[in-house]
């Protein structure tokens, strides 16, 4: 009997936060792609040409946080900016801000943790990345960036075309579509692990391991979730079980940041790009960002 309640329970939660994500992901997808059709690759370029660094350490962080846009992944258009002379500082801001603040993300984080902790994460990650690109940039490591050819890049899309606002609005429902289909089965599976560490992994194990008590819970986790590839859609539920648990909310914020900002495939395309000093310095950033938002998160959630 304790079994079926168990699963029963588990499954309850997993029918509720798959529901969930599900509608909130649909609509903030939807107006990703609404962003993506009126903010395309070229209008970065042409508003990010000529700055210098500094305000365009902010831009650069600032269109970051709007991506994806078109069919673009993040490393091409890092590449397209690169090639065209944006400076490197700039560059590194938006790459920095790209996995870490974008809609989807932020929405998720706002269903699950609420308002004001997300406008806390949303502030130090934005804060590191227009600082953290300004200082790479004004220390000289864009000279680490490899003179490499990029054979077979996607051609830019035709967003910049004067179209009808129709035309943008069903070519963002067709990305909200496509993504969805994408994104699901991650979604359904954060939800599963989530669901069943619900269900039946007990508190006071998780409380022990990464409880607030523990002084070594936060830099375990950031280290933890570099290497860790598991999509933001999947590990954000998972998280929001491990704090009803007892996990600290620090430790959790840095197994997201290092999760969402340094993926192994990711790290593995700008080492054909950058020499091995930047990526250690980018990975090093990220770790630092994780550990150090997770402490931030720790010390508020005690004030």
């Amino acid at each position: 009997m304790d079994l079926l309640a168990t699963l029963a329970t588990a499954g309850q939660f997993f029918v509720v936060i798959a529901g969930e994500l599900i509608l909130l992901f649909v609509g903030i997808t939807f107006l990703v792609g609404l962003l993506q059709a009126y903010i395309p690759e070229e209008r970065i370029r042409s508003v990010l040409a000529g700055r210098r660094q500094g305000v365009g350490n902010v831009i650069g962080a600032g269109f970051g946080a709007l991506t994806p846009f078109c069919s673009c992944s993040t490393i091409p258009i890092l590449l397209g900016l690169l090639e065209v002379g944006i400076p490197f500082g700039v560059c590194m801001s938006f790459l920095l801000a790209s996995p870490l603040l974008n809609p989807i993300i932020l929405s998720l984080l706002v269903a699950l943790i609420g308002v004001v902790p997300t406008a806390v994460y949303a502030a130090v990650t934005f804060t590191a990345a227009v600082g953290i690109g300004w200082l790479l940039g004004r220390l000289g490591y864009g000279r680490y960036v490899k003179d490499v050819m990029v054979e077979g890049r996607p051609e830019p899309c035709d967003c910049a075309v004067a179209v009808s606002h129709g035309t943008r609005i069903r070519r963002a429902f067709s990305f909200a579509v496509s993504l969805f289909r994408q994104v699901l089965p991650y979604l359904l599976l954060g939800a599963g692990i989530g669901a069943f560490i619900y269900g039946f992994i007990p508190e006071g194990l998780i409380v022990s391991l990464a409880g607030p008590n523990n002084p070594l819970a936060i830099p375990v986790a950031a280290v933890i979730g570099v290497p860790m590839y598991i999509r933001a859609e999947t590990i954000i539920p998972i998280s929001a079980v491990l704090l009803e648990k007892g996990m600290g909310i620090g430790a959790v914020m840095a197994l997201i940041i290092g999760g969402a900002g340094a993926s192994i495939p990711e790290v593995t395309l700008l080492a054909a790009i950058f020499e091995r000093r930047l990526v250690a310095a980018f990975v090093a950033t990220i770790l630092t960002v994780a550990v150090l938002a997770g402490v931030v998160f720790q010390v508020l959630s005690v004030i």
